[in-house]
C-alpha cells in the first residue's frame, strides 16, 4: 500500500480484470500468474492471442513465460534496478510521455537525475539480464499505446518492498500509463478479500476507506458516529508487534484469518515471540498451527456460512451470502467480536446484535468512496469503488482526471538501490525465494486438507538448476536438507530449468518442511514487511 499511496494517494488496482485483454503490452513482474492467479493469467493469454506483447520478469521459468515476447530472468531482490534502467532508455531515447508529465505529475525534475547511473549495462552486472533485453523491454512497454504492469509479493517481500512498488509506479508515470482505460498499475492480491479487509480499515495506520487516524478531522467523523474516542496515533504492524511481544512490551494478542506460526518469515523467531505473550486467542476456521499455541481458540464461521462482502483485486465490492449453518459451536467473525464488545464495555445496553448489512451501511456513510453503495445495489455482479453516489455506476479504472493527492497529481520518487538484507557467501552459497504453486493456498490450512489437492501436489520440494545439482551430486527426487542460519528443513530436490544456477525455490504451503523456518526476517523499513523472498542457504544430501 504505501508504495502506491505515495505516488497516486491510494494503493489499489487502478484498472480492471476485464481490460486485461485490451492490453497491447503487459509487464508482470513478481508474479507467478498463472498459478497464484489464473482467472487474471487468462486474461493476459488473450491479451497476447490479440497481439499484445507480454513482457515477464521472474527469476524462474514460470509458466507464463511460455506465452511471453521477452522474459527478462533477473536474480531475486534487484527488481528496481531493472525498473529504473527500463526507464533510464525511456529518458535517453526520448520515449517518455512529457505532455502527460507536465500536466498530471509532479516531482520530475528531481527524480529524472536519479536514474542517470542505472543504464542497462549497469543493470546487467547487478540483475544478470542482458543490456539488449532491457532496452527491448523499454521501447516494448514505452510504444505500446496501453500497457499495464501486474505485480504481487514478489516484489513487495523485500527490504526494497516500498521502493520495488514505488518503482513501478514511476514507470507507468514517466510513459502516461495512468489514468487511462486498459494500462495502469495493478497489485494482485494475494489472499481472499485482502483489498476489502484493508478497506475497511484493517491497517495500523487508518480507519475504514483509507482515513488517517492521524487526520483529526476524519477521526472526528467516526468518533462521533461510533460514540467513543479513538487513537490519534497509527498502532505496530505485525512484525512490530512481533519487537514488542519479545521484549515484554506486548503481553496479549488476539489473532484471527491468519496462521503467522508458519507464513511469518523466520518463523522459529515468531514462534518465540508468541510463547512470551501472557494470553494468545485465536480465532480460525481450524485448529491451525498458530491455534495450537494459544490459550483460548474460537471457531470461526467460513465464507458459506456468514453474510457480508468480499472486495476483489479490481476493487469490486460483491456480496457473500450465507448458504449453511456454521457447524457445532462455530460463529461469525461478527457476531464472536459482538460477543466479546458486550462482555467488555461499561454499557450493558448495547442495542441488538449488529448485521451484516447494517455495519455495511454504517461505513459507507462514513467513507464517501463507497457512499453510493447498498446491499441492494451489490445484489448482482458487485460495484467497484469509488461509488460516491446512488446513481455512480461505479469506477471501471481509477485516476481518469485526478489523483489522490493534494493538488490532484501523481508524485515521481527517486528509488535508489539497496541489497537484500542477507546475500550467498562461502557457508550458504545458494540464494533461496519461496512462493505458492497452482493447488495450494498459503499455509495451506485449507487446500491441504482437499484429497484431491494433495494427490495433485502431495509434498514439499526444492527446485535448483542442473548445474548446481550436478556440483552438488543430486538427482532429481532425492532427499536433501537445506539449511539456513535460522533453521533447516528436508525434503526432496526438483532438478531442472526453473531457475538459474545460484537460485532456489521452495514452495511455503508445507507445514512438515516450512519455508520459512529458513527465511529471512529483515523488513522494510517503510511498511515493515519481512524479507521472505531473498535469504541465503546451503543443500546437502541426505
Amino acid at each position: 500500500m504505501a508504495g502506491l499511496a505515495t505516488a497516486f494517494g491510494s494503493g489499489a488496482m487502478t484498472n480492471s480484470v476485464a481490460e486485461i485483454a485490451d492490453n497491447k503490452a503487459l509487464l508482470v513482474i513478481g508474479s507467478n500468474t498463472t498459478e497464484n492467479h489464473p482467472i487474471i493469467a487468462l486474461r493476459m493469454k488473450e491479451a497476447v492471442a490479440r497481439g499484445a506483447r507480454l513482457i515477464v520478469a521472474d527469476p524462474r521459468r514460470i509458466p507464463l513465460t511460455g506465452f511471453a515476447s521477452l522474459w527478462l530472468r533477473h536474480k531475486p531482490g534487484t527488481d528496481a534496478v531493472l525498473l529504473n534502467a527500463m526507464m533510464h532508455v525511456i529518458l535517453d531515447e526520448g520515449l517518455a510521455d512529457r505532455d502527460f508529465i507536465a500536466r498530471r505529475t509532479e516531482g520530475f525534475e528531481a527524480f529524472a537525475p536519479s536514474l542517470a547511473s542505472f543504464t542497462p549495462e549497469f543493470a546487467e552486472e547487478i540483475t544478470a539480464v542482458p543490456a539488449a533485453l532491457i532496452r527491448e523491454a523499454a521501447r516494448v512497454y514505452a510504444t505500446a499505446g496501453n500497457a499495464g504492469i501486474y505485480y504481487a509479493m514478489g516484489i513487495t517481500q523485500h527490504v526494497m518492498g516500498t521502493y520495488n512498488v514505488q518503482a513501478v509506479a514511476n514507470l507507468a508515470l514517466l510513459t502516461g500509463n495512468v489514468g487511462r482505460r486498459a494500462a495502469g498499475v495493478n497489485p494482485l492480491r494475494g489472499q481472499n478479500n485482502v483489498q476489502g479487509a484493508c478497506d475497511m480499515g484493517c491497517l495500523p495506520n487508518v480507519l475504514p476507506g483509507y482515513q488517517r487516524v492521524d487526520d483529526g478531522k476524519a477521526r472526528r467523523r467516526f468518533e462521533k458516529a461510533w460514540g467513543r474516542p479513538l487513537p490519534n496515533k497509527p498502532g505496530l504492524t505485525a512484525t512490530e508487534m512481533t519487537a514488542a511481544m519479545l521484549d515484554g512490551r506486548l503481553k496479549g494478542l488476539y489473532i484471527f484469518g491468519e496462521n503467522p506460526a508458519l507464513s511469518d518469515p523466520n518463523s522459529n523467531h515468531s514462534r518465540k515471540a508468541f510463547a512470551n505473550l501472557d494470553f494468545l486467542v485465536v480465532q480460525d476456521i481450524f485448529m491451525t498451527e498458530t491455534a495450537q499455541l494459544a490459550d483460548v481458540v474460537l471457531p470461526g464461521a467460513s465464507f458459506a456460512e456468514k453474510e457480508g462482502t468480499f472486495t476483489s483485486s479490481e476493487r469490486r465490492v460483491q456480496r457473500v451470502r450465507q448458504a449453511i449453518e456454521p457447524p457445532g459451536q462455530a460463529r461469525s467473525d461478527l457476531w464472536i467480536i459482538d460477543q466479546l464488545w458486550r462482555r467488555l464495555s461499561e454499557d450493558e445496553g448495547y442495542g441488538d446484535p449488529p448485521q451484516a448489512e447494517r455495519i455495511f451501511t454504517e461505513v459507507a456513510a462514513l467513507w464517501p468512496g463507497i457512499a453510493g453503495m447498498s446491499y441492494r445495489r451489490l445484489e448482482e455482479d458487485g460495484l467497484q469503488w469509488p461509488c460516491p453516489a446512488e446513481d455512480h455506476p461505479g469506477t471501471d479504472y481509477l485516476f481518469k482526471e485526478d489523483f489522490n493527492r493534494p493538488g490532484g497529481r501523481a508524485l515521481f520518487s527517486a528509488v535508489p538501490f539497496v541489497s537484500s538484507g542477507e546475500l550467498p557467501d562461502r557457508d550458504y552459497p545458494l540464494l533461496l525465494t519461496t512462493g505458492r504453486e497452482l493447488f495450494h493456498y498459503h499455509t495451506g490450512t485449507m487446500t491441504r486438507r482437499s484429497a484431491g489437492l494433495n494427490a495433485a501436489a502431495p509434498e514439499a520440494f526444492v527446485e535448483l538448476s542442473e548445474l548446481d545439482a550436478d556440483i552438488l551430486g543430486i538427482s532429481d527426487g532425492e532427499m536433501v536438507a537445506v539449511s539456513s542460519r535460522r533453521g533447516a528443513i528436508r525434503l526432496k530436490a526438483r532438478v531442472g530449468a526453473m531457475v538459474p544456477r545460484g537460485v532456489v525455490f521452495i514452495p511455503f504451503h508445507y507445514r512438515e518442511a516450512a519455508a520459512n523456518l529458513l527465511t529471512n526476517d529483515a523488513m522494510d523499513p517503510t511498511c515493515k514487511i519481512m524479507e521472505a523472498k531473498v535469504c541465503a542457504v546451503r543443500i546437502t544430501k541426505g
